[in-house]
C-alpha cells in the first residue's frame, strides 16, 4: 500500500513557510490571533522532588506553534527532543539511517504502520497470546496471522527457527513479527536478552521486520538489570533498519493525552507520514506543548526519576497481588510472576474440566460474584477455547485486591464442585 502513496499536496510545502523572506500563500490555516486561548499553565510534581508541587506555564511562542496546524510528524521542538532522547536511551545515532515521529497513541502508530507494510494475504507473526488491539488492526488489513509460541523468557525462538527453516517454498515468507518485550499484554512476560538476540539474527536470516510494541517499556521492575530494547540491540548486531519501535506516554504521564511515537527507518516513517497526512493530519500539538514544557522543567535524568517511581508503584501492586494470588488460589491456578507491566496471566486449575473454557466462568459467574478480569480467548486470533485468564493490578487498590481474588477462589472452587455436564 505504501508504494502508492503520496504526500498531501498542501502538507509537503509547509517546511517552506519557514525560508527566510517566504511570503506564504499556501495553505488554509485559521489565523491564530483569533484562537480564545492566552495562555496554559498547569501543576507538575517536581522531577525529584514529588512532594513539592511546581506552576509550568507553556511559553507563549510554543503555545501559538501548538495551537496551529504543523508538520504532520508533530511539533517540531517535540519531535527534535523525543529523537535526542531516543538516541540517549537506546544509544543510538540519529544519522544510522531512523527519525521518530508522534502518533496518537500508539494503537494509531500500529494501525498505520499494520497499514502501510502489509497487503491482504501477507504473513505475518505474532506472539500467542497476543494483544488483541493488534490482533483486530492484522485482520483488518488482510494479513494472515502465524503464531509464535511462548514461555515465561518470552518468544521460543526454537520453535520461530523450525517455522521459518520448514516454511513452504511456494509460499512468501513473513514480513514482520509482532512482539510486545516487556511485560508482554496479556502474557507479563518480559523477554529474556538471549531471545531477543536470536529473534534479531533471525530477522536478518529471513527478512522479517521487527514490530517492537513497547508501551510496558518504562513499567519494568525486574530484580535482573533491564534487558536493551530490539531497537538499541540492532545497532550493534551488525545491521540496523530492521526494527519499527512503537512508545508511548500513557502509560507514565496520561492515558487521555494519546502520546505516541513511532522510531524507525526513515521509509517506512516517511510512509506512515504520508498515511496519517491523508487522515486525521497530525496529533494534537497542543498537548505536546504541554508534554514538551514538561520535558524540559524535568529533563532526561527528571523525566528517569518520574518513571522508576511509576515502574516501583506497579511493582508493589504487582506484590500485593501475587501475594494474594497465593493466599487465595494456590492449588486453583499456575502462573509467573511478572516483572513488568501491569497484569498477571494465569491457568485455571479445573481438575476434571481442565479444558474448559473461561468464557462463561469469568465473563458470566465471575462477573455476578462483582469481580471482573478477561477471558483468555480474546488474546487469540482464531478466538480458541482456553483455560487462561488476564487480571490486571493497575487500578484496584490494595485493601480490595485480597477480597476481588477471595471472590475469585469461590467462583473457582463452585465450578470445580459442579457435576460435569
Amino acid at each position: 500500500m505504501a508504494r502508492t502513496q503520496k504526500p498531501s499536496a498542501v502538507r509537503a510545502l509547509f517546511p517552506l513557510e519557514n525560508r527566510l523572506g517566504m511570503l506564504s500563500l499556501l495553505a488554509g490555516k485559521p489565523n491564530g490571533a483569533l484562537f480564545p486561548f492566552h495562555a496554559l499553565r498547569f501543576d507538575v510534581p517536581d522531577a525529584m522532588d514529588p512532594s513539592t508541587t511546581r506552576t509550568l506555564t507553556v511559553d507563549p511562542s510554543l503555545l501559538a506553534e501548538g495551537l496551529q496546524y504543523s508538520l504532520v510528524d508533530g511539533l517540531p521542538p517535540f519531535v527534535e527532543w523525543l529523537t535526542s532522547f531516543q538516541e540517549r536511551e537506546h544509544c543510538r545515532e540519529r544519522n544510522e539511517g531512523w527519525r521518530v515521529s508522534s502518533t496518537v497513541g500508539s494503537q494509531d502508530a500500529l494501525h498505520k504502520a499494520f497499514s502501510v507494510l502489509i497487503d491482504p494475504g501477507d504473513c505475518v507473526i505474532a506472539e500467542q497470546p497476543c494483544f488483541p488491539g493488534a490482533i483486530s488492526l492484522f485482520q483488518m488489513v488482510g494479513a494472515e496471522m502465524i503464531a509464535a509460541q511462548m514461555d515465561h523468557h518470552g518468544v521460543i525462538t526454537s520453535s520461530l527457527r523450525t517455522l521459518l527453516e520448514n516454511w513452504p517454498s511456494e509460499k512468501p515468507k513473513p514480513k514482520c513479527f509482532y512482539t510486545v518485550p516487556f511485560g508482554g499484554n496479556p502474557s507479563g512476560v518480559t523477554t529474556s536478552l538471549d531471545r531477543r538476540l536470536e529473534v534479531l539474527k533471525l530477522a536478518r536470516q529471513h527478512n522479517f521486520l521487527i514490530l517492537e510494541d513497547d508501551p510496558y517499556y518504562y513499567l519494568y521492575f525486574g530484580s535482573t538489570p533491564r534487558p536493551p530494547s530490539y531497537f538499541s540491540l540492532e545497532a550493534s548486531s551488525g545491521e540496523v533498519g530492521r526494527v519499527l519501535r512503537f512508545d508511548s506516554f500513557s502509560k507514565v504521564l496520561a492515558a487521555g493525552m494519546r502520546v505516541g511515537f513511532v522510531t524507525g527507518p526513515w521509509a517506512i516513517i516517511n510512509a506512515l507520514d504520508v498515511y496519517t497526512g491523508k487522515t486525521n493530519l497530525q496529533a494534537s500539538t497542543l498537548v505536546h506543548s504541554m508534554v514538551l514544557t514538561l520535558l524540559r522543567e524535568w529533563g532526561y535524568e527528571g523525566f528517569k526519576s518520574h518513571v522508576a517511581r511509576v515502574a516501583a508503584f506497579y511493582k508493589q501492586r504487582r506484590d500485593t497481588f501475587e501475594a494474594a494470588m497465593r493466599r487465595h488460589l494456590s492449588g486453583l491456578a499456575e502462573w509467573s510472576t511478572p516483572e513488568a507491566g501491569m497484569f498477571v496471566w494465569f491457568k485455571l486449575l479445573l481438575g476434571e474440566k481442565q479444558d474448559m473454557d473461561t468464557v462463561e466462568l469469568i465473563g458470566t459467574k465471575a462477573c455476578a460474584a462483582n469481580v471482573l478480569a478477561l477471558p483468555g480467548t480474546v488474546f487469540f486470533a482464531d478466538s480458541r477455547q482456553t483455560p487462561y485468564v488476564r487480571a490486571s493490578f493497575s487500578l484496584l487498590e490494595e485493601q480490595y485486591i485480597d477480597e476481588a481474588l477471595r471472590r475469585l477462589r469461590m467462583v473457582i472452587l463452585a465450578e470445580r464442585e459442579a457435576p460435569q455436564q
